[in-house]
């Protein structure tokens, strides 16, 4: 059975920190292929800053075309909103019943997972892969006890999106922290200024 990583997010703009991640993903567990599935909405955020659902995939496009494992999905775009991951996971597994989709998330989403529409049923069906976050020193154990999850020793990169586009807003440079694709894409627009 094919193994496929599905990495969730807005990706608001995609930036160098989900580049090495997703790298990092695939140069060190058996998925053969990552999917970065950009989320035309989040129920936990506000809508306003997010850019064009077909501008943040054209530039996680740009920003992965020379990674040939990694793919852009925009399965979200045509389902019922707000999507829920429960909800994405089933429809793609009905798709493709010959594929084993993994879940990547950070630590800090983790913690949330209780929170999240059908999680007994995310747990139990899928593997959940899980890289570092910073945040508070607390035991882990409690929200790790769990034979589908895995958290895996990825570099923490903290490069926040949200930082991202406020440096843009503010006519920062912002090149080093963008693959140079999207930098690209983003210089020459008045996208988050």
């Amino acid at each position: 059975m094919k193994k496929i990583g599905l990495f969730f997010g807005s990706f608001n703009p995609i930036h160098i920190g989900h580049l090495i991640l997703a790298n990092y993903i695939m140069e060190s567990t058996d998925m053969e292929q990552l999917w970065f599935v950009v989320s035309p909405q989040n129920p936990f955020k506000e809508k306003k800053s997010l850019l064009n659902d077909h501008n943040r995939l054209d530039m996680v496009q740009l920003a992965i075309k020379n990674y040939p494992k990694m793919r852009a999905s925009n399965i979200e775009f045509s389902l019922p909103l707000p999507s829920y991951t429960i909800d994405t996971l089933t429809y793609l597994q009905e798709k493709h019943p010959d594929i084993s989709f993994s879940l990547i998330m950070g630590e800090d989403n983790l913690k949330s997972l209780h929170k999240w529409k059908n999680y007994e049923l995310l747990l139990k069906n899928h593997q959940i892969i899980v890289y570092p976050r910073i945040f508070g020193e607390e035991k882990k154990e409690d929200y790790l006890q769990h034979d589908n999850i895995s958290l895996i020793n990825a570099p923490v990169i903290e490069l926040s999106a949200t930082e991202i586009r406020s440096m843009i807003k503010e006519g920062k440079n912002v090149r080093p922290m963008l693959p140079p694709e999207v930098f690209e894409y983003l210089d020459g627009s008045s996208f988050y200024k």
